[in-house]
Order: structure tokens, then C-alpha cells, then sequence
């Protein structure tokens, strides 16, 4: 009788699994992280229940929680926050001012805002917030 001799045995590694995994992965955290929308200014926007949302931003004035006035990311006092505003108003088709002022800033200051966005030609005046569902994080 006659042994044949041992059978080798053909090993792979099937690797197919693992690149699926690796996508997954990938799809995952893509999908899961958090990007910061304006990362220049740091407001907290009071919340309304009645919100609705506004796509076109011509012209907005930032108010932060320490009183800094911006008007399209461009910091400026008070006093020539008229003139600037003015001049936008001139270059915009669109009339309105967009106001995201943080929730804690003194009223007063507020309406000033207002009063000169008004008075440098503003025909609305909208009052930025955010809905009860921004709110989950």
C-alpha cells in the first residue's frame, strides 16, 4: 500500500469582511460628527416656538454676550454702526436686517439696534432665534 503524502491545506485570509467593517466605520463617523456653523462669534440664540427659517442673510448684525456689535462678521462700536449699515443698505437688494443678538444682552442695546437699522433705511427687522428641537444636542 501507498501513502500519498500530506494534502497541503490552502490558506487565505478573506478580507472582504474587514473592508466592510472599515466603511461602516467610516459612514459612522462621518455621519455622527459635529460641525460648528459660525465658529467666529458666540451668541446663544434665544428660543421662539413660532421660528421659521429665513434663507436669504444679506445683511446681519451679530450682538455677543459681551455687548460687541458685528455687522457681517465686521466688528464695529455703536456709533459707526450706522454708517456701515447704511452703506449695506445701498449695496442690498434686500431691505431687511437680520438681527442674532445672544440671549443675555441688555435689552437697551437691543433696541439702539433696531432703531438705527431703522433709521439707515431697514423695511424689516428680523429677530434671529432658534426652534425648541435645536435645542437637543
Amino acid at each position: 500500500m501507498e501513502f500519498e503524502g500530506r494534502k497541503k491545506v490552502n490558506q487565505q485570509l478573506n478580507i472582504a469582511p474587514l473592508i466592510d467593517m472599515v466603511f461602516l466605520l467610516l459612514i459612522f463617523f462621518m455621519l455622527s460628527s459635529h460641525f460648528v456653523d459660525q465658529p467666529g462669534i458666540k451668541i446663544t440664540l434665544p428660543t421662539a416656538l413660532t421660528a421659521k427659517v429665513h434663507p436669504k442673510e444679506d445683511i446681519v448684525i451679530f450682538i455677543s454676550r459681551d455687548n460687541k456689535l458685528y455687522l457681517n462678521k465686521k466688528e464695529l462700536s455703536l456709533n459707526d454702526l450706522f454708517e456701515d449699515l447704511k452703506g449695506a443698505m445701498g449695496n442690498s437688494d434686500n431691505k431687511s436686517v437680520i438681527i442674532k443678538a445672544d440671549e443675555t444682552i441688555d435689552l437697551g442695546l437691543a433696541v439702539q439696534v433696531m432703531d438705527l437699522a431703522k433709521k439707515a433705511g431697514a423695511e424689516g427687522l428680523i429677530v434671529s432665534t432658534k426652534t425648541e428641537k435645536d435645542n437637543v444636542e
